[in-house]
């Protein structure tokens, strides 16, 4: 099956991530992972797995993630197997009141970005997910890389 990543990055840990899925759903498929920008239309032709990631920044998906969703035309993913991603700061652990109160009003960039997928006529295969970064620039916390190969075992 073809298969292609689609991520943005601020500080390479979304990017780590979508590396970690190509590589790990590579042996047995056609895998390309591709940063927004490098992004050409004509990658989207045959492809059977559609896996979008972005870190999360003010509580949504970078915004050439969401332009690119955006411009995808209705019906545009029908067939297509779908799943979303993205890296986030755990509130919890940043003891702040106030993040924890706007992460449950606006959530994470997962969640939105899967809404699309879904608007676009995908069929979401995994349920939205988050890696969770130390600090706003990273690194990626211990065991995220582990979690991320675990999300896409089962595919």
């Amino acid at each position: 099956m073809k298969v292609l990543i689609i991520y943005d990055s601020f500080f390479g840990n979304t990017e780590k991530i979508a590396q970690v899925l190509g590589n790990s759903l590579s042996p047995k498929n056609q895998v390309e992972v591709v940063k927004i920008n490098a992004l050409k239309p004509e990658q989207l032709t045959g492809v059977g797995l559609l896996i979008v990631g972005s870190p999360t920044r003010a509580f949504r998906p970078t915004k050439p993630i969401v332009k690119f969703l955006k411009k995808l035309p209705r019906g545009a993913l029908k067939g297509i197997e779908v799943a979303a991603f993205d890296t986030r700061i755990n509130p919890v652990e940043v003891n702040s009141r106030l993040l924890n109160f706007m992460v449950k009003i606006f959530g994470y960039a997962a969640e939105p970005i899967a809404k699309y997928l879904v608007k676009k006529s995908g069929l979401l295969v995994l349920p939205p997910t988050g890696y969770f970064v130390k600090e706003s620039e990273g690194p990626l916390k211990d065991g995220e890389i582990e979690r991320a190969k675990e999300w896409v075992a089962g595919l």
